[in-house]
């Protein structure tokens, strides 16, 4: 029978996977619209009353498609609603988020070194940021400095970057960078569940009755699904960010966050002109190189070494106590710690990976779950067993994990 970090590891396997498969859907079905309705051809009157058409080819069939502003003549019965591909991607997300960050906070959410507080108070602090981020940002939408779509651009940048050093002095710099993008995911999800979602149907209601819909619910939407559409590619990397310690253990992380959002800009700025066939600026990609190896020297510059806490507590002292842990603790020295040291001793190893550092009797504790399910259970590490742990070791590594249970 699985004990319970087998069982863990795979539910977290499982809503990792459906977090993707549906983040995919939804930021594919969300940059093709954006490109269809940029690239719509409107240099021509359409019989059927269209804003616009485009033929487009694939996968060995033609698409004539066209966009009407009001409707067709014939309203339809089978729209079919993009919106779900949103709400699963943040369900399965906050679920992960759930499974790694609140249930696995001693680890991932809470570092001493920045914030000693306690899980509850990490795992409220981490639910009220979400709150309020949508909160806060569809209020200012709403009033009249949300008008200007341009300024009110700016004042969210203004927000993400502030979020982006409250998180990294709250969290540990791994949590901090997902939190971020948690954030910014929450917006762009109650942006389709609250505001465009609910103003298409709307408009589809008005128009089924025979009413002209107001103008405004598709302006709103517009504008929501604008912010969207920038605001993709930092989240991509954000989320991907927990597996490269340049980014999320740099004494410059809230910077290097706040540029990446920049870089999206610059981005899908190419495209979007592109797609709407107003220029070809690629002097965007120049920018966003530019941008690219700023955050390459700030990861590094200096190389961010802020001293351990080495007081164990809770769950870590649990495991230093069990049958066992002296046996583990040469096991780990011998095999893991050339590479998961502050100066790693292996060749073209620059810094620990994942930033994980196994190098005292508290590291190893405290990472007891990681160890157990990567060279205990199974034999991900040492890599290709490079150091040759054997086999004994192994099994001595899941006697004493389960010791402490």
């Amino acid at each position: 029978m699985y004990d319970f970090a087998v069982l863990m590891a795979w539910a977290e396997f499982a809503v990792r996977w459906l977090h993707v498969i549906t983040a995919i859907a939804w930021i594919g079905s969300s940059f093709y619209f954006i490109a269809l309705d940029l690239g719509l051809r409107r240099d021509k009157p359409l019989g059927t009353g269209a804003d616009g058409e485009e033929w487009q080819v694939h996968g060995g069939g033609f698409y004539h498609i066209q966009k009407y502003m009001v409707a067709p003549d014939q309203m339809p019965d089978d729209l079919v609603w993009f919106k779900w591909e949103s709400y699963a991607t943040w369900l399965s997300g906050f679920a992960l988020l759930v499974l790694v960050y609140y249930l696995g906070a001693e680890l991932y959410l809470i570092d001493p070194n920045v914030l000693d507080i306690s899980i509850w108070a990490g795992v409220l602090i981490s639910l009220g940021s979400l709150i309020f981020g949508w909160i806060a940002y569809d209020l200012i939408c709403k009033t009249r400095f949300g008008d200007d779509n341009t300024r009110l651009m700016i004042l969210l940048y203004v927000i993400l970057v502030a979020m982006a050093y409250f998180y990294t002095q709250v969290f540990s710099g791994r949590a901090a960078l997902l939190h971020l993008g948690a954030f910014t995911a929450t917006i762009m999800s109650a942006n389709v569940f609250m505001i465009i979602i609910p103003n298409q149907k709307i408009v589809v209601a008005d128009l089924r009755a025979g009413r002209t819909p107001d103008a405004k619910y598709g302006k709103i939407a517009k504008q929501r699904s604008t912010h969207n559409n920038y605001l993709t590619l930092p989240v991509l990397f954000l989320m991907l960010s927990n597996h490269y310690p340049l980014a999320f253990a740099s004494e410059y992380n809230w910077i290097i966050a706040s540029l990446v959002f920049l870089m999206g800009v610059t981005i899908r700025h190419y495209f979007n002109s592109v797609h709407a066939r107003t220029g070809n600026p690629t002097w965007t990609w120049g920018v966003t190189v530019i941008l690219f190896l700023i955050i390459a020297w700030l990861s590094t510059a200096p190389m961010f070494q802020r001293e351990q806490d080495l007081t164990l507590r809770g769950q870590a002292l649990q495991f230093a106590q069990a049958d066992g842990f002296e046996d583990v603790h040469d096991i780990i020295l011998g095999r893991c710690s050339m590479c998961h040291a502050q100066e790693p001793a292996w060749d073209n190893i620059l810094w620990p990976p994942k930033g994980i550092m196994l190098e005292t009797e508290a590291q190893i504790a405290q990472n007891a779950r990681a160890i157990y399910l990567q060279a205990g259970l199974s034999h991900a590490m040492p890599p290709a067993n490079l150091s040759y742990m054997e086999l004994e070791e192994r099994a001595k590594i899941v006697e004493w994990y389960r010791a402490a249970q």
